[in-house]
């Protein structure tokens, strides 16, 4: 008994503080919890804090989880990301996949309206039904509307017969696929994924571009970490992230490492997003 006690005692003293974190939900709950999960296990271990992650129904939900100090860390894309900085002061950008600097989005259109795959924007879908993925997506929405409007210089509700709005990339590509949309956009690593899984039917939706490169996804953390858990912690978080090597929790991620991210890499989301009006 006094054993089980002693083990009980040094297994809490371990991890004495708890450290929350979080993401935006880009992709469906089950394929976050899993990649999360992992994270927490291998965060709890390295950094020596109960390590918890925090699931987030939606983009706007991460970042008041964000700003209320629910989490301490969260993985954003580009566009919720810069907006999250912008209302939390001292918050930094901390690491990003080694994918995540040179990012991009498809467009991808059901095939019975008869569009192909070309190197030149595909102006042919206007006047056809469009989703995004989330409002507050970086390669689900911003940065499709920013080209849509370079290319056919004109807001998509004008663009397009209907607008949608799915949610995650996940959903997007269910949408178009389906015929419930006939053209969407989505972030290259789900489509990606899902195509090497099988779970993409390419006799119904195809890719008819592709984006130029943009930054997107990293983790965010808050300014004040180190007088929370002590001094040095923010280094070490993101030693951490940096040195992250277990193959299943990259695989998770779709990513091959992690790289060190910092606030100004972000700078083309905030002045896309200023010349798109989705943010001040």
């Amino acid at each position: 008994m006094k054993n089980i006690l002693l083990s009980l005692l040094l297994s809490s003293s371990l991890f004495s503080q708890t450290f929350t974190f979080s993401a935006i939900p880009d992709q469906d709950e089950t394929k976050l919890k899993e990649r999360f999960s992992k994270l927490a296990v291998y965060l709890s271990q390295k950094l020596n804090v109960d390590a918890k992650f925090i699931p987030i129904k939606s983009y706007s939900a991460s970042i008041a989880a964000f700003r209320n100090k629910q989490v301490q860390l969260a993985w954003f894309g580009g566009f919720s990301g810069v907006k999250a900085r912008q209302i939390v002061p001292n918050s930094i950008a901390i690491a990003q996949g080694v994918q995540d600097r040179e990012f991009r989005s498809y467009i991808i259109a059901n095939t019975k309206i008869g569009l192909k795959y070309s190197n030149n924007f595909p102006k042919e879908i206007q006047n056809k039904t469009f989703t995004f993925g989330s409002k507050g997506s970086t390669s689900g929405r911003l940065m499709p509307e920013y080209f849509i409007r370079e290319h056919l210089g004109k807001a998509p509700s004008e663009v397009f017969s209907k607008v949608g709005y799915s949610g995650n990339h996940t959903k997007t590509i269910a949408l178009v696929q389906s015929g419930a949309y006939q053209v969407g956009a989505v972030n290259f690593k789900v489509w990606d994924s899902a195509l090497k899984n099988g779970k993409i039917d390419t006799s119904k939706v195809k890719i008819i571009w592709k984006t130029p490169t943009f930054p997107d996804y990293q983790f965010t953390a808050h300014g004040d970490l180190d007088a929370t858990y002590g001094e040095g912690f923010t280094k070490r978080l993101k030693e951490t992230l940096l040195n992250l090597k277990d193959k299943e929790i990259l695989a998770s991620f779709d990513r091959s490492g992690f790289i060190e991210a910092k606030n100004s890499d972000f700078d083309p989301i905030l002045s896309v997003g200023k010349k798109t009006g989705l943010i001040d």
